[in-house]
């Protein structure tokens, strides 16, 4: 749908004079800059404010029952925070890589990391043992937290592997000291300025990109979280969630670390299963589930939801991809009573950006939602450069507090522009605030919210002997978004077919990365430069495939 120029800009949070758009939700007031505070601090100080008591439960594994409390949470917190700072020696600025699945373990352990300083770089547990090895020459680790399931693909580290599901691992979490002994952890306090995670995000050119984030940057986020919560008004009981989204996300990193600061009830499922989930919906009561698109196109499609009590769920937040409106208009045909928020967000800016908040807004099908209270934003014309007013479309820029530090140790911000953060996404506002975004600038495929770097399955494609030639580029699908789908120069005389250019990707790279459609073609269209022309490839090879598979409808 086009976008219509508004009359009124100022009631979209538009100024004229400075071409910004500002938030039109309450403000958002953050600790001083050199406040000696870290973002555990922060946490747990907005925490202290909740009228829930520490009999809470905080942590619920879907898969044995088991609750971890608030009161025992913070215990387990600060006895893994003494253990890793006093027995393992780790200290400001080390790095701890994470490969886990989602489990209860996860948020305690970040939450001690984070408290002693220690950078948390949480990675895929899918990933190769190859991706891994990248993960660790972008991060630098000193120690890493595995599974028994995932610690096999870890390289030796000079702290080694540590096993969340062990009991040793346990015992770090329960050991017996005073802690009113120990009230503190030291001099290595973090301060706001630091590094606290480095979450992973795939460029354009390429390879996968390690992404700095401060403490600050997470308060801001935890900030934000908390305002939207404070709009919503208060429960009569505390909210139950259950994330289907990966805690090395930064969608579910975020939310490990609000959750508990506004005390809300996590239930952790280690395996997302459409079923499982349904399941834990009604057994434990759940009230908000955080998933991608993916998720609520298969809760439309499948007839399990039938099977299922799920009078306890009241919303849905969406983020990591783009909902189309013939699914949300699907979606509420058969769960009325269940609200949909969309957002939006970044790696680079630490998770949220914009969302729907309520169920006035949620009605806005299609927007990802209104600028939080601490970013301002810019639609600028890719061509030009001139920022644009509401209505019309250009790259969405965004500038605030939440603005990751760099890429890797030693990569410039060459995505930030005076404070400016270009997403590389063709986005609009309409006359009321409300963000939409078109297209993506960007050359990444989302696949079921993961991003898939084009020139990585490029270059693996490149390598096999009978290839010439190969491009990625993103091939439409209702459920999963886009696929990567790889269109293949032969080498001359050489017999290659579809299935075994994608059984070739697949033994290399994590599921999310596979090549899961092929198409040989004669010519990879290029610029003088060598650039490939995606444009034109895609109008070569996609539309005659969609035109046919249209026809057929």
């Amino acid at each position: 749908m086009a976008a219509t120029t508004t009359n009124n800009p100022e009631s979209a949070g538009y100024n004229p004079a400075t071409k910004t758009f500002h938030s039109l939700r309450p403000p958002i007031h953050l600790p001083q800059e050199d406040a000696p505070i870290s973002v555990v601090d922060y946490v747990l100080s907005i925490r202290s404010l909740s009228r829930w008591p520490n009999s809470t439960t905080a942590l619920i594994d879907s898969a044995t029952g088991r609750r971890i409390p608030y009161s025992d949470l913070i215990r387990r917190q600060k006895s893994l925070s003494y253990y890793l700072q006093d027995v393992l020696k780790l200290s400001r600025h080390d790095v701890a890589l994470v490969i886990c699945p989602n489990c209860v373990q996860v948020p305690i352990l970040y939450l001690s990391l984070l408290s002693i300083g220690v950078v948390v770089s949480p990675g895929n547990p899918v990933s190769t043992g190859s991706e891994i090895a990248r993960l660790v020459e972008l991060s630098g680790p000193t120690i890493a937290f595995a599974t028994s399931s995932t610690a096999h693909k870890l390289p030796k580290l000079r702290l080694g592997t540590i096993l969340v599901d062990s009991p040793e691992f346990e015992s770090m979490m329960t050991h017996t000291f005073d802690l009113d002994l120990n009230p503190g952890l030291g001099p290595t306090q973090p301060s706001q300025s630091d590094v606290a995670a480095i979450l992973y995000s795939s460029g354009t050119t390429g390879r996968i990109k390690g992404v700095m984030l401060t403490h600050r940057n997470l308060i801001g986020v935890v900030a934000l979280c908390r305002s939207s919560a404070v709009a919503a008004g208060e429960r009569a009981s505390p909210p139950v969630l259950l994330y289907t989204v990966p805690l090395f996300h930064v969608f579910g990193f975020i939310y490990s670390l609000k959750s508990v600061a506004l005390m809300e009830t996590v239930v952790m499922m280690p395996r997302f299963g459409l079923d499982g989930m349904l399941k834990a919906v009604g057994e434990f009561g759940v009230t908000d589930v955080a998933m991608a698109p993916p998720v609520v196109v298969a809760m439309v499609k499948s007839g399990s939801a039938e099977r299922y009590d799920l009078s306890s769920l009241k919303s849905l937040v969406v983020g990591a991809a783009p909902l189309g409106k013939d699914v949300i208009a699907a979606f509420k045909a058969k769960f009325p009573a269940v609200e949909l928020a969309q957002g939006y967000g970044l790696t680079e800016l630490t998770g949220p950006v914009s969302r729907v908040l309520g169920p006035k807004e949620s009605k806005k099908w299609g927007s990802v939602g209104r600028l939080y209270g601490l970013l301002e934003a810019r639609i600028v014309d890719p061509e030009t450069q001139e920022a644009l007013p509401p209505g019309k479309q250009g790259e969405l820029w965004v500038k605030g507090p939440t603005t990751f530090k760099g890429k890797d140790r030693n990569t410039p911000r060459v995505l930030v522009i005076n404070g400016w953060l270009r997403t590389g996404d063709l986005c609009y506002f309409d006359d009321q605030g409300f963000l939409y975004v078109v297209d993506r600038l960007k050359e990444l495929i989302k696949y079921n919210g993961y991003q898939v770097a084009p020139a990585e399955l490029e270059q693996l494609l490149q390598s096999h002997p009978g290839v010439a030639d190969a491009a990625v580029i993103p091939y439409p699908d209702e459920e999963a978004g886009q696929l990567p789908f790889a269109c293949v120069l032969r080498r001359p005389g050489c017999i290659l077919d579809e299935r075994s250019v994608m059984e070739f990707v697949a033994k290399q790279v994590a599921p999310y990365k596979k090549i899961r459609r092929v198409a040989f073609v004669n010519s990879i269209p290029k610029s003088p430069a060598g650039k490939i022309l995606r444009k034109d490839l895609r109008k070569m090879v996609l539309a005659p495939l969609l035109t046919t598979s249209s026809s057929k409808l």
